[in-house]
């Protein structure tokens, strides 16, 4: 069943109380309970409704960050999340009850990280979009400091949150290293196990089968193209610094 589906038509049950569960009862008309029954939702089917309800409540705190929501921003969230057109007005509830809940952020981070696992490649993805969602409208460094925030809550160390960043805010010559998380020139072996750690770690099947709803693909594919990028970058300006020597080919 798509995530929508089931986050609307089988809400109950499907998160372990707290501020997300709070949210969705306030959104769906009743409080969530407690998982008891033997017979239910599946534990994919549970995080996959965990991480699209803490993307909505962490999306529309980042967007009162600057004290701005902007309708950019949250037309990007439906099209990462491809919020199906029957959907779209509680999509927009969940987010606007978010914005004025009287929880802070920090209480979503932290049970978001109780659920997907601190550290986890499925927290990576959610902290990645979020990404995407606050520098649709130019970066703002009060929404960047949030979710330097949300990182740590997550479990990423501040390197690893500046390997994260560097693959949207507007690139330097050090940004293909970033991105890859090597030093620059490093050697060629180093760069090429870097990379091919990155694409087994990022490739999108493998984040689908960890959790994350499969309408979210789009951002996995969009990192992996980045990933790519940067891979790609730093071995043409290799190639053409080596030609560019004495004696160097071309």
């Amino acid at each position: 069943m798509a995530v929508w589906g089931l986050i609307v038509g089988g809400a109950a049950g499907l998160l372990l109380g707290g501020p997300l569960g709070a949210l969705a009862g306030a959104v769906l008309g009743g409080a969530l309970h407690t998982i008891r029954q033997k017979a239910g939702p599946s534990a994919s089917d549970r995080q996959q409704v965990a991480f699209t309800i803490a993307a909505i409540a962490l999306a529309a705190k980042m967007a009162a960050a600057d004290g701005h929501a902007s309708a950019r921003e949250f037309a990007l969230f439906q099209r990462l999340f491809h919020v199906p057109d029957a959907e779209r007005a509680n999509a927009e509830r969940f987010y606007r009850l978010a914005q004025g809940s009287p929880a802070g952020f920090e209480s979503y981070a932290r049970q978001a990280a109780d659920l997907l696992g601190r550290g986890s490649p499925v927290l990576e993805d959610l902290l990645e979009a979020l990404l995407r969602i606050a520098t649709i409208d130019g970066v703002v460094e009060s929404e960047l400091a949030f979710l330097e925030k949300v990182a740590a809550i997550f479990g990423f160390s501040g390197a690893q949150w500046a390997h994260i960043r560097a693959r949207h805010i507007a690139p330097d010559e050090t940004s293909p290293w970033a991105v890859l998380g090597v030093e620059p020139g490093a050697a060629p072996e180093e760069i090429r196990a870097a990379w091919r750690s990155l694409v087994k770690r990022y490739h999108p099947d493998r984040h689908m089968a960890e959790g994350v709803p499969p309408e979210f693909i789009r951002v996995a594919e969009e990192r992996m193209a980045a990933i790519n990028a940067a891979y790609e970058a730093i071995t043409r300006g290799r190639e053409r610094a080596r030609a560019a020597q004495p004696g160097g080919s071309g």
